[in-house]
């Protein structure tokens, strides 16, 4: 029997609710049972597995990075628009650090394909026509942006700036500085 008002779609909002206090790793359909206070075996009529779960929840957080990174870049070109996609990733994972551990979920190619991550990557490519970046030269810039942003907020998150000075707010300014100026001076092959 479907217990009333579970769906596989709430399943995947409530286990990014638990990812952001517990962690992505820590996220299970058991602990998630535990917290709609239902037996495991009543959730599998929603997911099909742990891993399926998981995959429903980065998809939601690929989703809503994407909207908010819409949002961002509306009107904006330049050193504007890179610096409002890379706060936007940084307050997403501040504010949402399982859902952003989940954004990094390696995905199947299909799950991939239909996800917003074909967004991100559109949105990275649009800021970075605005550099006049072509390939392979823009997905070079694509690879450096990411690991760049990601990397920051990941050692941010993890504490790796915590005993140190400058502030980190001014590091990232830096930060957004300097890839600018990179990306306006892009190094020919």
């Amino acid at each position: 029997m479907v217990r009333v008002g579970l769906t596989a779609e709430r399943l995947a909002q409530a286990g990014a609710e638990l990812a952001d206090e517990v962690g992505f790793q820590q996220v299970t359909v058991s602990a998630l049972a535990r917290r709609f206070d239902v037996k495991v075996a009543s959730l599998y009529s929603h997911v099909k597995s742990s891993q399926d779960l998981k995959t429903r929840i980065a998809l939601l957080a690929l989703a809503e990075l994407a909207d908010r990174a819409a949002d961002a870049l509306a009107g904006r070109a330049g050193k504007d628009a890179l610096t409002a996609l890379a706060n936007v990733y940084r307050d997403y994972a501040r504010e949402h650090p399982g859902r952003y551990a989940a954004a990094q979920l390696r995905l199947d190619p299909a799950a991939a394909a239909a996800s917003a991550g074909v967004r991100h990557a559109q949105m990275t490519r649009a800021i970075l026509r605005g550099y006049d970046l072509t390939e392979p030269d823009q997905t070079h810039a694509v690879r450096l942006l990411g690991s760049v942003f990601h990397g920051y907020v990941s050692l941010e998150l993890g504490g790796g700036f915590d005993h140190s000075a400058p502030d980190t707010q001014e590091t990232w300014t830096r930060i957004l500085d300097a890839l600018d100026a990179t990306l306006r001076h892009w190094p020919t092959a």
